[in-house]
């Protein structure tokens, strides 16, 4: 199949398939049609046989610098409601086969919440984690306050998601949140050197492994999201979600007023 924002790499190794974001200009922001083709790009290889794990990566400058503002921003709460965006990650966190993402340079917002609903993670020493959506007025809903909290502990979620601030590959391997710090001309080749050693078990246990390790990560996860997504929704009925996508459009400073 054709693909406009991404790359299907169908042999990275033996029994390891690659799945690439590629929007360069736009640092891969996460639009709805990239994330509609990465959906079905990750269902395809995870009913082929011939694929046993996964990777997922970006370039050198970014794994993906976050969602696609200019898509969202001048939407309304019943507006999201109905595009339903978050369905298509629903999916991609039912992909049976293990996913390890490759990371160098931005991985912010969607971007982050992209990582994690990986299996593993293997960064450069120039990646960075975050959850900026506070500085546009709205806050993270692809999973960023759900699962980051479990990977990292509620205090540094909380600094995170408050705040905006980005957080160093170190300081992600130091939080859990990532498996390697590696240097940048070496991400992809780790990435892939990990997924071939998942590759050379057992598919059946491997599968059954990760269904059980995800078990316990998620209780309660699901009312969480839930909770999430509402509390995302209600943001695009303020004036600051209005003010502070535009003010990030028109590259200014946003002049938030609480309403």
């Amino acid at each position: 199949m054709s693909y406009e924002f991404i790359l299907v790499h169908e042999e990275l190794a033996p029994f390891v398939a690659g799945v690439q974001l590629n929007r360069p200009k736009e640092l891969n922001a996460l639009n709805l049609q990239l994330m509609s083709e990465l959906r079905s790009a990750l269902e395809d290889l995870d009913a082929n046989d011939a694929v046993r794990a996964i990777v997922i990566f970006g370039n050198e400058r970014a794994f993906a610098a976050g969602a696609d503002i200019k898509q969202m921003a001048g939407k309304g709460a019943i507006d999201m409601l109905k595009i339903d965006q978050f369905s298509t990650w629903d999916s991609i966190r039912r992909i049976k086969k293990p996913i390890i993402a490759a990371v160098s340079g931005f991985a912010l917002g969607g971007g982050c919440e992209l990582t994690m609903l990986c299996d593993m993670i293997v960064a450069s020493e120039t990646a960075q984690f975050g959850q900026p959506e506070i500085n546009i007025g709205v806050m993270p809903g692809a999973g960023g306050t759900q699962r980051l909290t479990k990977a990292v502990g509620k205090a540094r979620a909380m600094e995170m998601v408050l705040t905006g601030n980005f957080i160093s590959a170190e300081e992600a391997k130091e939080a859990g949140l990532i498996n390697k710090v590696v240097p940048v001309e070496l991400f992809l080749d780790e990435a892939i050197k990990l997924a071939k050693r998942v590759a050379e078990k057992s598919p059946i246990a491997i599968q059954l492994a990760k269904e059980s390790v995800l078990k316990s990560f998620d209780s309660g996860l699901q009312e969480g999201l839930f909770f999430e997504r509402k509390n995302f929704y209600t943001l695009f009925a303020t004036e600051d979600q209005k003010e502070g996508m535009a003010a990030f459009i028109e590259k200014r400073k946003p002049d938030f007023k609480n309403k």
